[in-house]
């Protein structure tokens, strides 16, 4: 089955966007056929580097006849901004995480996209890497039983030391919760499905921060957001999950995730990445054994959730990661960081349905081909 391929418009020219262009070539399904940003020459600059037909303003790409979505890469306070336009535009919208800085920022592109009949997209992708998919087939499989637990660590000083613009990152919709949680939890919600209750402990540890990246050594930044962020969760299936993100710690050697069962326990792999060791201790056994990962993507596949929805609007499926699990994640965000500022637990009233598995090898009406 021969597929049309999607056209693809990014809105935003930042890091991250060299990583969507440079791995988007991988997926016969996606064609980048504009790039904008609000600084004209770093769109310029991107469509020279990776040979993209156009290069043009914000406004113009949403114009533009022929973009189908609108790969929304901008800054987090800008995310709302940009997906409302492109929906009231007729395109579909991928984002990257988090959906928004906000619940109603959520609601609202959610609203927009059902209204006009259009999807929505987020990320983190990660969770349809080989790593995760693997990880979730033997908690499908039963491999640990009932899953009881799970724990989950995200521990780094920041991101002053390395990044050109860190500043937004201690911004409201920034934070360790807001930056890396949706990777966390996105995976830790692909292998367990939802969150019902959370209760959190958050607070400002460290502030000012200094920057010590080139670009803009020595400047001062005014922490505004929690740079640390502890949560429990109750799943609807049962489980207990422990969870912290920190831009507080100098260094950390805990797990990434784990998730514990009636009959094993099993390490799965960092979220950040597609793939990496998933380790299984099971069937009485008290020696840890890493499982082959399945066939899929285990190495950098940024654009895999990109491609997944391109190829899902062809052939008329659900795509796999859906803004309804991305707004759950940042409603879930939200209420370990308002649970510690009234000092008790919330319920969680948004849900989604678990995503399928990522099919592989099952011909590119299933899953999108590789060029």
């Amino acid at each position: 089955m021969s597929i049309k391929p999607v056209k693809i418009g990014i809105v935003g020219c930042g890091n991250i966007s060299h990583a969507y262009l440079t791995y988007s070539k991988m997926f016969g399904v996606l064609d980048i056929v504009a790039v904008s940003d609000v600084l004209i020459e770093r769109a310029q600059a991107r469509a020279a580097e990776f040979s993209v037909p156009c290069a043009c303003t914000v406004e113009e790409l949403l114009r533009r006849d022929g973009v189908e979505i609108v790969l929304n890469i901008t800054t987090p306070q800008s995310h709302k901004e940009i997906a409302l336009a492109a929906l009231a535009a007729g395109k579909h919208v991928y984002n990257e995480k988090p959906l928004g800085v906000t619940r109603r920022d959520g609601l609202e592109i959610m609203s927009a996209a059902d209204r006009a009949g259009l999807r929505v997209g987020c990320a983190p992708d990660t969770v349809l890497g080989a790593g995760h998919q693997t990880a979730r087939k033997l908690i499908d499989d039963g491999a640990i039983g009932r899953p009881v637990a799970a724990a989950a660590f995200m521990m780094c000083p920041g991101h002053e030391s390395w990044h050109p613009d860190p500043e937004f990152y201690y911004k409201l919709g920034g934070g360790p919760m807001m930056d890396m949680g949706p990777y966390y939890l996105s995976d830790l919600t692909m292998l367990l499905g939802p969150v019902t209750r959370v209760s959190g402990a958050a607070g400002i540890q460290i502030n000012p921060r200094t920057i010590t990246s080139d670009k803009k050594r020595g400047a001062l930044i005014d922490v505004e957001t929690p740079d640390h962020v502890a949560g429990l969760m109750h799943f609807e299936c049962g489980a207990i999950g422990t969870i912290i993100t920190s831009f507080a710690a100098r260094g950390s050697q805990l797990p990434r995730i784990e998730i514990y069962g009636t009959e094993g326990s099993l390490s799965v792999p960092d979220p950040n990445a597609f793939g990496g060791p998933v380790r299984l201790l099971a069937g009485g056994s008290k020696e840890w054994k890493d499982v082959p990962l399945l066939d899929g993507y285990a190495g950098n596949s940024r654009s895999l959730g990109l491609a997944d929805m391109a190829l899902a609007i062809r052939t008329g499926r659900e795509h796999l990661v859906t803004g309804r699990q991305a707004y759950h994640v940042l409603d879930v965000m939200h209420s370990f960081l308002d649970s510690s500022s009234v000092g008790r637990h919330y319920d969680i009233t948004s849900t989604f349905t678990r995503p399928a598995p990522l099919a592989v090898g099952r011909g590119e009406d299933q899953f999108p081909g590789s060029k």
